[in-house]
């Protein structure tokens, strides 16, 4: 049988995917000018007849470059193919593609934190940041998903409150009171797309471009520092120790201090309760703000926790950050600002206008994850398993690899972080210790400047006690080999 096309059109054996490779193959024909503007296409049957396909599916082809606008159908005729601009030929295999940068906004020109590449790890590893799924309530996660699609016939169909649902906010104030001692109504909560699009968000409210400065722990999280930049603020970054951020370093004309107090990033250390006075009374006196990031603070594993900033604030000068991917599973992107009530009306419209709404459907289930009380029982159940996990880790660290690398305090969260003893083997024991321990990292990439410590951080989420001990004696080896 004579071809239909000018130009030979392969279809797979498999039935499921011929309409979609026939409309790729035709699609790319017609944007190459292999079809040109104006030809009519053959008959739907006499295609079928010559493809060995059915003619529904030449039929939905049709259709579907129809509706994309490659074709113009015509009343009793053959359509026929549209005129519009061809793409040019494409570049030989390897060929580079110009970038050019002067269109971009100065701020990304040099980008200040480009995308991670994807990292290969075993699936048990130290990566920080990470809860173990292997845990979590997923039989009762599907049960409330199932029982809010179907209650939400119609509600998918309209445009969520910018600031989030008033269920979830609710769930989430009465959450972060029961487990943070953080006084606040819904009113006060602001839903967001991860702690992320938090910090966003308030930095596009409070940042003057190159006029605003604000102070961030050195080392300290990437994307609070990426947000800030990105808004054009000025970055002092401020050292940290075993007591949190160095208060008494704050220069008189910061106006804006990003911390995490309770768990700080990368290290580990809690703020002291001196150092958080002083940070409120310095904010006080200086008209400045605190962006307090809260982001695993539901894992404590010593004694009472020190109430966060938030609780001790009484001037209205805290933005609480919170955040489920630590609690829950990063996938599910929601956090939430506890903003001051001056600030929240302004909060909301950026929010409107950078993201009008987070998807409702997922905040209802949320709410109703929280509302009954799962969320709590979940956190119950994991922190002795990570209790377990931290305290094989603490005792591998002291007992294998004590010679070399020493502790730093830590009572929260998913990782601890350790020093090396002797600064001038940095370059001699990080390698090893990154290549046997999967997914730590220095933490001098989290820093600004070339002045930290030098220490590595270890998460826990994913990595079995029993796990964790095998890997350190191996490190231990490994180190008692190669470092003189």
């Amino acid at each position: 049988m004579e071809p239909v096309f000018p130009f030979p059109v392969n279809l797979p054996r498999h039935h499921g995917k011929l309409a979609h490779e026939l409309h790729r193959q035709l699609r790319a024909a017609i944007l190459d000018g292999r079809l040109p503007a104006h030809a009519p296409l053959p008959a739907t049957r006499k295609v079928a007849e010559a493809l060995g396909v059915a003619r529904n599916t030449v039929v939905t082809v049709y259709d579907l470059l129809i509706a994309e606008g490659y074709l113009i159908p015509r009343k009793g005729a053959k359509p026929q193919v549209a005129e519009f601009a061809r793409r040019r030929a494409s570049k030989p295999p390897g060929a580079s593609v110009g970038i050019d940068e002067s269109r971009f906004a100065p701020v990304w020109r040099t980008p200040f934190m480009a995308p991670s590449p994807a990292r290969v790890l075993p699936e048990r590893n130290f990566r920080l940041g990470i809860p173990d799924h292997r845990h979590f309530p997923h039989d009762i996660w599907r049960r409330l998903m199932a029982q809010t699609l179907r209650k939400s016939s119609r509600e998918p169909f309209a445009y969520a409150p910018s600031q989030g649902i008033p269920a979830l906010r609710d769930a989430i104030a009465q959450h972060v009171a029961f487990a943070r001692a953080v006084a606040c109504a819904a009113d006060d909560v602001i839903v967001t797309s991860g702690a992320q699009q938090a910090f966003d968000l308030i930095a596009r409210l409070l940042v003057t471009p190159g006029q605003t400065k604000v102070a961030v722990e050195e080392p300290g999280y990437p994307p609070v520092r990426a947000a800030f930049a990105a808004a054009g603020a000025q970055l002092v970054p401020l050292p940290v120790d075993d007591e949190g951020l160095c208060v008494e370093r704050l220069p008189d004309d910061v106006r804006i201090i990003s911390v995490t107090p309770s768990h700080q990033s990368p290290t580990g250390v809690a703020m002291s309760l001196r150092r958080r006075s002083a940070l409120l009374e310095f904010a006080r006196r200086h008209r400045a703000v605190i962006v307090e990031d809260d982001y695993d603070g539901e894992f404590r594993f010593g004694g009472r926790p020190l109430d966060a900033l938030q609780t001790l604030d009484r001037d209205a000068l805290v933005f609480y950050v919170g955040t489920f991917s630590k609690s829950m599973f990063p996938s599910l992107r929601k956090g939430f600002v506890v903003a001051p009530a001056w600030a929240r009306d302004g909060l909301i419209t950026v929010k409107h206008c950078v993201d009008s709404h987070c998807d409702s459907i997922t905040q209802s289930v949320l709410a109703a994850f929280i509302r009954d009380g799962h969320l709590a029982r979940h956190v119950r159940h994991m922190r002795p398993i990570y209790a377990e996990r931290r305290e094989a880790l603490l005792d591998g660290l002291q007992r294998a690899l004590g010679e070399w690398l020493r502790p730093i305090p830590s009572e929260a969260g998913l990782h601890l972080a350790a020093r090396i003893r002797d600064p001038a083997l940095a370059p001699t024991i990080m390698p090893i210790v990154l290549r046997f321990a999967a997914g730590a990292e220095a933490t001098a990439d989290y820093a600004m400047t070339r002045g930290v410590e030098p220490a590595v951080t270890f998460g826990y989420g994913v990595i079995d006690a029993e796990e964790i001990t095998v890997v350190l004696k191996k490190l231990r080896t490994a180190l008692k080999g190669s470092v003189a």
